[in-house]
């Protein structure tokens, strides 16, 4: 499998995964990444200096991703990880820990101070890689994400 960073040909394919993965997640429609705007655009919308989208790529087919953006409408110094999900084909490999590395070191090097994370309650697995990774649960959200449906939010101290 090859992590990589999104061209703007993946537009149409993530978007698909990502919404394959959030409805079988049993996610809220509203609320939720599944109605971001930028779902469809996801090349245009880590195309900033400071953020990036890293996806994966498997016999030249899209399966999952992740990436880093400036919190919306937050502190400057902290960005969001942000729309990681995986084809359940690829889940439990070690590909969430690798991509997660990448987006931390990419948020490091773009001098953020903190990460945030907002996600669900049943999306137990993917909590346990956050904590694993340092992630700690805060009692309320940061910024503006429009995430009115996400619960659980996280942040993690970078330096």
């Amino acid at each position: 499998m090859l992590i990589r960073p999104i061209n703007e040909s993946d537009n149409k394919h993530i978007a698909v995964i990502l919404r394959e993965v959030l409805i079988e997640m049993d996610i809220p429609r509203i609320g939720t990444a599944y109605e971001d705007p930028e779902i469809d655009n996801m090349y245009e919308s880590f195309h900033s200096k400071r953020s990036i989208y890293f996806v994966v790529e498997k016999n030249n087919k899209i399966l999952g991703g992740a990436g880093i953006n400036q919190l919306k409408d937050g502190d400057i110094n902290i960005c969001e990880l942000q729309k990681m999900y995986f084809h359940k084909s690829i889940r439990g490999r070690g590909i969430g820990n690798k991509i997660i590395e990448l987006c931390l070191d990419f948020a490091l090097e773009s001098n953020y101070k903190k990460c945030y994370i907002e996600t669900m309650p049943n999306m137990v697995n993917a909590q346990k890689l956050y904590i694993k990774k340092g992630f700690k649960y805060i009692s309320n959200s940061l910024g503006n994400t429009g995430h009115t449906a996400c619960p659980v939010w996280m942040l993690k101290k970078l330096v």
